[in-house]
């Protein structure tokens, strides 16, 4: 259901000093998204000039907030159940912290590397270490709800190839639209065009990542409260806004170390062809976003995206080293951040931390 069809303004039920401290956690987390994930909002369109950094910021951090008004709330159930709630009955505030912890510094770690790895799957991956770190080895298997986590894993190879097939195929029709225009002329129109298409994928990516920061949030409220969220209960509006507003904070923050690397170090683009990379990454979100809610990587799937669009130059005109080296970081992700969220569960044990 959309937002104006699940206003529920004034029903956040009483919590712990603890809980509200991990609510905080996560919206940061939330900014670090959008502070780590804007070079994949505005990276092409400041490299091909039409906006300048800070304008860009300005329109990419616009529709990551208003997001909330065009997308259902599909994706934050996807992260809410991707582990049993049974698993987290006891000592869930300290899986979620562990889970939130690593999450954070996994963001500030690749972005200090300037690598453009996904915030989501830095979140899956965090929370499926602490749950199993938690749980006990043999009921492993039991703990997490394989086809909520298999649909994400199964993205992190499809996002980036539909994000690929649909720049290259909107490149091909851009290419024969346009055949009779000339250069300077195809220049023009695309520098106007890229401004819609950089809304548009700031608004897909807005839709997909706040509601993941959501999910732990509404996870959180279920664990400590006894509510449960669905079609009958929506989450509570301010819950809502919290998430879109911390994400578009975090966007006009920038990330500019990662713009470098998405924008310029793959390869070299043209208005048109940020105008096709941005348009084709943005109609593979929305797909994810509206049909199955799968926490889709906005990363993964702009990348594959400039790459389609790219390949139409040529091959070689793809600087696959770059690209390689963006791919390893997307592969180490999930059991990376997976790993220093176990790690982070046992140091809070040990200090005996709080739920």
């Amino acid at each position: 259901m959309h937002f104006f069809e699940t206003l529920n303004f004034g029903n956040v039920p009483a919590l712990g000093w603890v809980v509200w401290l991990l609510v905080v956690v996560a919206l940061l987390f939330d900014f670090l998204n959008g502070f780590h994930d804007a070079a994949n909002s505005v990276a092409t369109v400041v490299s091909t000039r039409v906006l300048s950094p800070t304008w860009a910021i300005f329109w990419a951090a616009l529709f990551n907030f208003i997001a909330f008004v065009i997308f259902p709330l599909k994706v934050e159930e996807t992260i809410r159940k991707t582990v049993h709630a049974d698993i987290l009955t006891e000592h869930a505030n300290r899986v979620i912290a562990a889970t939130l912890l690593a999450a954070c510094a996994w963001n500030v770690l690749t972005w200090w590397l300037a690598l453009p790895t996904s915030s989501s799957h830095a979140l899956i991956g965090a929370l499926v270490g602490s749950a199993l770190a938690k749980t006990d080895p043999a009921k492993w298997i039991d703990a997490l709800n394989w086809q909520k986590l298999g649909l994400t894993l199964l993205f992190i190879v499809l996002s980036p190839l539909i994000g690929l097939v649909f720049g290259w195929l909107l490149g091909v029709g851009v290419i024969w639209l346009f055949r009779g225009f000339g250069p300077r002329g195809v220049d023009t129109l695309f520098r106007k065009g890229q401004l819609l298409s950089a809304a548009w994928f700031s608004l897909n990516h807005g839709g997909n990542d706040a509601q993941k920061t959501m999910g732990v949030i509404a996870l959180l409220i279920e664990l400590n409260a006894g509510v449960t969220y669905g079609e009958g209960r929506p989450i509570p509006t301010e819950v809502v806004l919290a998430c879109h507003a911390a994400i578009a904070l975090g966007t006009l923050f920038g990330g500019w170390r990662i713009v470098k690397t998405m924008g310029q170090k793959i390869i070299a683009l043209r208005p048109v062809d940020g105008f096709c990379a941005e348009t084709g990454a943005g109609i593979a979100l929305a797909l994810a976003t509206t049909t199955g809610g799968i926490p889709v990587s906005t990363t993964h799937t702009i990348t594959g995206a400039i790459v389609g669009v790219g390949s139409l130059k040529r091959f070689s005109a793809v600087r696959w080293g770059v690209a390689g080296r963006v791919v390893w970081a997307w592969v180490l992700t999930i059991p990376g951040s997976a790993l220093l969220a176990a790690l982070t569960w046992w140091l809070l044990r040990a200090i005996d931390w709080p739920g």
